[in-house]
This record gives C-alpha cells, structure tokens and sequence, in this order.
C-alpha cells in the first residue's frame, strides 16, 4: 500500500501470539475475515512487525521495552499510521498507554471495541452462519482490557447479536479473575500454591455448564483451553475468541 501511495483505514497490529502460535493464528483470521467483510481497508507490517516489548516490561526490563518500543514507533510514524486495531489486550494496553511517552501517539482498539463499533452501526450482523441461538455461554474478562482499561460492555455485545444465552461467573467484571497468565506468568512456571489459578478459574467456568468459554486474548485463551483439557472436557466445551464467535456466525 505504501508502494502505491496508499494508506489503510485501519493498521491490524497481529502480535506476538496472533503471529506465531498456531492457536491464536486462527484468531487472527477471523480478525481479517470480519475485516473484509465489511470493507474496512486494514494493512499489516508483516516482518516489520516486532514485540511490542510488554512481557520485557512486566518482566522488569525497561531498558529492552523502551529499545523494542522505539523501534517500532519509528515504523509507525514513517508509516503515518493514527488507528491501529490489536487482538491482544496486551499489544492494546501497551501501544495505548505506554507508547504516548515514547512517542508513538495512535488511535489504538482492542478488536472487541471494532466489533462493538461494526454492530451499533448495523454494519455486522448475524447471516447465515453457525447459529448459536440460546447455547449457554460464558466470558472471561483479560485483565489488561477489562481493570487495567475498563472496557467490558464492549466483548459482550457480540453475544447479544448471537443471541446467545450470557452466564456471567462470580467473578467477573471489575472483579474479575486473571487466568494465570499475565505479567509475563506467561512465560515462567507457576509459584507454590495449592491450585493453578487457570485451574481455579475453569472450575468457576464449567460450574454455569457453559456450551462455549469464551476469550479476548490469546494468553487468556491458551491458559482456558490447557484448564478445560485438565478437566477433560474438550469435546464437551469449546474455547473460543469472540472475534471466532462473529465470524462463524457469519460463515466467513
């Protein structure tokens, strides 16, 4: 697009997860099919592409995180990127919070913020796809998008166009429980304790019987799917990005 001139509507930020892990990969399909769908000119910076630099970050590294950070906000601006759309709420609460002080100053949403956006505009509906009408479902809240950004209303009106049926755990919300995974936990084996807390946090998941677990970040996604496989219950429950959800109700 640079090539010709051009400049996307919207810059889709991939991450990390959505790259490489062959999981999240069909997250980040669903993404651009929904993309397409409804006409919205996105591009990708493919191998120029890096690590936002937040598990550095949570890690302690400031020094890699401001490198990794620079480095990518100078592609951006040679880019004149302003909106930028990320799956990850990592990728999200980084690019939009952090980024400012170093420079990089973007529109950045998380992809259940878009497809809120697509659905009060009319421009996603459900047609002809998997229907999911009155299955039992349940959403857990990413850490870095609901407390740390307060976005909460915005996943869950994907499931009023499914018309599926919403069962909220205890824990949700503002108070709502971290699957295990984040501030780089992602990447380091777990502290003594008596349970995993992804453990613990399935428990509370297949408690309502839920039809579909459903995600919104591939960390999230990765620690839900490894509980319910602890608990056997994969052909039974199926872990799926609310981004899968609308696609699939879409047959894209």
């Amino acid at each position: 697009m640079a090539a010709e001139g051009q400049e996307p509507e919207v810059l889709f930020w991939v991450g990390c997860a959505g790259s490489f892990d062959e999981r999240a990969q069909k997250i980040t399909r669903a993404v651009c099919s929904i993309l397409q769908h409804v006409g919205i000119s996105y591009a990708v910076l493919g191998t120029e592409e890096s690590c936002t630099g937040d598990p550095a970050k949570r890690a302690g590294n400031e020094f890699l995180f401001q490198m990794m950070a620079i480095t990518n906000i100078e592609v951006l601006n040679a880019y004149n990127i302003k909106k930028i759309v990320t799956a990850c709420p990592h990728c999200f609460n980084t690019l939009k919070n952090e980024y400012p002080n170093l420079g990089g100053n973007y529109d950045v949403i998380h992809h259940s913020q878009l497809l809120q956006q697509l659905i009060d505009e009319g421009k996603l509906k459900v047609t002809g796809g998997e229907s999911f009408k009155g299955k039992k479902i349940t959403f857990h809240d990413p850490c870095y998008l609901g407390r740390a950004n307060g976005v909460y209303e915005a996943p869950r009106s994907v499931f009023e166009i499914l018309d599926a049926e919403l069962v909220e755990m205890k824990r949700c919300k503002t108070n709502g429980l971290c699957c295990g995974a984040g501030g780089a936990q992602m990447f380091k084996e777990p502290e003594k304790g008596n349970k995993d807390i992804n453990i613990e946090r399935v428990e509370e998941a297949l408690e309502l019987k839920p039809s579909v677990i459903a995600a919104a970040c591939p960390f999230c996604m990765t620690m839900l799917r490894d509980g319910v496989k602890h608990f056997e219950k994969e052909a039974e429950v199926e872990v799926l990005d609310i981004a899968e959800l609308a696609a699939r109700a879409n047959d894209l």
